[in-house]
C-alpha cells in the first residue's frame, strides 16, 4: 500500500519493524508510527508516544534468541561442511591407492569427482562465513544471499559432473578396457557410494532443519557421486561375470541421473533467487493475521528468503477509531505472532492502516490533488 494518507484522516499511518534491541526483552526494533496528520515540529511528541507505546505493550519474543538463531545455524552449516570435507577427502584417499594397484579409469573418475565434491564445501564456506557479518548501509539486508550465489556455483558443479561422467560413460563403450583386481575395485565403489551417501544425508538433513538451499543442492550433488561410484561397483560386477561393457553402460544411466538431480537443484536455487516461497507459508501467515485481534482485513503480504532466514512485509487494516498507542499495540501483537508461528521468520514490517467509514482506503490520493501536486514539484 502507499504510504500516503489524506489530510483530515483520523488515524495515522502505524509501522512497526523489528532491528535494533530494547532494554525491555524485546530486541527487535521498530519503525514507530508515523503519519502525515501530525502537527509540525511534532518530532519530540511523536518519540514521547512511540516510547509509551512500547512501555504499554506486551512484548512477548526476545529478538536475541532469533539473533543467536541465525548464528547458530551458520555454526551448523561450517560444521556439515568441515565433517562432510574430511569423509570425502578420506574417501577419495582410499580410492586413489585402490587406482593405483587396479588401474581403473572408472575408479579414477569416480576419485577425481569426489575429491571435486569435497571442493563444492570451498563456496559454501565462504558464503556462510559472509552470512555471519552484520549489515552495512550498502548491503541493508546483510549477506545472507551469498548462500545463493554460493548455490549457483554448486549446481555449475553437478552440471559439469553430468557431463564428465556421460563422457567417461562413451569413451569406455567406444574403446573398452580390462579392469584388474575388480574385488578392490568393488571396495573402492562402495567406499566411495558409502561416503557420499552419508555426506549427503548430513547436508539434506541440515541444509533443511536451517533453510539453507544451496546447502540441500550440495547433499544432493554429493548423492549423485554415490550413485557414480555405485556405477564403478555394478561395472566392476558386471566385467567379473565377462560382460566389459556393464561399466559404461551403467554409467550412461547414472548420467541420466545425475541430470534428474541437476534438474532439482536448479530450481530450488532459481526459486530462492527469484524470492519464491511455499505457497504454504502464505497461508500459514494469513491463517495467523486473521486471528489477530484488532486486524479487520489482511492487505498485501510478502515473504522472502535471505540465506536460510525469512523476512516478512504485511499490510494490515485496523478500526479508524484506535488510538494511536492501540493501532500500534495491533502491530505488536501481528509481529510478535509470526514471529512465534513462522518458521525461520527472522524480521517482519508491519504497515497499519485505518479503515474508513465509507470502505475507500486513507491512502487515496484525490487525481485533482495529485495532478496539482505534480504541478508544484515539475521543474520550471
Amino acid at each position: 500500500m502507499s504510504e500516503q494518507q489524506d489530510a483530515g484522516s483520523p488515524l495515522p499511518d502505524a509501522h512497526h519493524e523489528h532491528e535494533h534491541g530494547h532494554g525491555h526483552g524485546h530486541g527487535r526494533g521498530h519503525g514507530h508510527p508515523r503519519g502525515r496528520g501530525a502537527p509540525a515540529g511534532g518530532g519530540r511528541l511523536r518519540g514521547l508516544i512511540s516510547r509509551a507505546g512500547h512501555a504499554l505493550t506486551p512484548h512477548g519474543h526476545d529478538g536475541a534468541d532469533k539473533t543467536d538463531a541465525a548464528l547458530e545455524s551458520s555454526s551448523r552449516g561450517m560444521r556439515v561442511l568441515g565433517v562432510s570435507f574430511a569423509v570425502l577427502v578420506v574417501t577419495g584417499v582410499i580410492q586413489a591407492v585402490i587406482v593405483v594397484l587396479s588401474g581403473s579409469v572408472a575408479l579414477l573418475g569416480d576419485t577425481l569427482h569426489n575429491f571435486a565434491d569435497a571442493l563444492t564445501a570451498v563456496p559454501l564456506a565462504i558464503a556462510f562465513s559472509l552470512g555471519r557479518r552484520t549489515a552495512t548501509r550498502r548491503f541493508t539486508y546483510g549477506y545472507g544471499r551469498a548462500e545463493d550465489l554460493a548455490g549457483i556455483v554448486i549446481v555449475v558443479i553437478i552440471a559439469a559432473s553430468a557431463v564428465f561422467a556421460g563422457y567417461e560413460a562413451v569413451e569406455r563403450l567406444i574403446n573398452p578396457q580390462d579392469m584388474h583386481a575388480l574385488g578392490w575395485v568393488a571396495v573402492a565403489g562402495m567406499a566411495g557410494f558409502l561416503g557420499n551417501e552419508g555426506v549427503a544425508r548430513y547436508r539434506i538433513k541440515v541444509g533443511r532443519q536451517i533453510g539453507s538451499a544451496a546447502l540441500v543442492a550440495d547433499g544432493l550433488h554429493a548423492r549423485t557421486d554415490g550413485f557414480t561410484s555405485l556405477a564403478v561397483l555394478l561395472g566392476a560386477g558386471g566385467a567379473a561375470l565377462g560382460w566389459p561393457l556393464a561399466d559404461p553402460v551403467v554409467g550412461l544411466l547414472i548420467t541420466v541421473v545425475i541430470c534428474s538431480v541437476l534438474r532439482d537443484a536448479a530450481r530450488e536455487i532459481y526459486h530462492r533467487l527469484m524470492d519464491a516461497v511455499d505457497p504454504a507459508l502464505i497461508d500459514l501467515a494469513e491463517r495467523i493475521l486473521t486471528a489477530t485481534p484488532g486486524v479487520r482485513r489482511v492487505g498485501s503480504l510478502r515473504l522472502r528468503w535471505i540465506g536460510h532466514a525469512l523476512r516478512a512485509e504485511v499490510d494490515i487494516v485496523v478500526d479508524h477509531d484506535l488510538s494511536l498507542l492501540e493501532a500500534h499495540a495491533v502491530a505488536v501483537e501481528v509481529e510478535r505472532r509470526l514471529i512465534h508461528g513462522l518458521p525461520r521468520l527472522s524480521a517482519v514490517t508491519v504497515h497499519a492502516d485505518p479503515d474508513g467509514h465509507d470502505g475507500e482506503g486513507h491512502h487515496v490520493v484525490p487525481a485533482a490533488r495529485r495532478a496539482t501536486h505534480l504541478r508544484d514539484v515539475s521543474p520550471r
